[in-house]
């Protein structure tokens, strides 16, 4: 059972920046951010697989940063540009590779782990 928590959210205006951080309890291949903002779906933000291949949503591509830090387990977000539309919850999560190579990755459905999620909330 792999355990995630996550850190670092907060409230921020618009344009802004933050960096998330989650803390693994054991080192996964495949870990990913997601969101959900209050009345929508939980949606993908990106995933980094085998330490350094990342994907992006297309609405945080140029903005958003994943990176991860295999000696600590860790892994980071850094959002720059915030927009308010990026107010949500986030959640780190963690599965197999395959997860992170699937088409639906987005979803999320594939991941088993989930952190206990961290707020971001952007004023304009």
């Amino acid at each position: 059972q792999v355990q995630l928590v996550e850190s670092g959210g907060g409230s921020v205006q618009a344009g802004g920046s933050l960096r998330l951080s989650c803390v693994a309890s054991e080192y996964t291949r495949c870990m990913g951010w997601f969101r959900q903002a209050p009345g929508k779906e939980r949606e993908g933000v990106g995933t980094v697989v085998w330490d350094s291949n990342t994907r992006y949503a297309e609405s945080v591509k140029g903005r958003f940063t994943i990176s991860k830090d295999s000696a600590s387990n860790t892994l980071h977000l850094q959002m720059n540009s915030l927009k308010p539309e990026d107010t949500a919850m986030y959640y780190c999560a963690a599965a197999d590779p395959s997860a992170c190579y699937s088409g639906s990755w987005s979803r999320g459905s594939d991941f088993p782990y989930w952190g206990q999620g961290t707020q971001v909330t952007v004023s304009s």
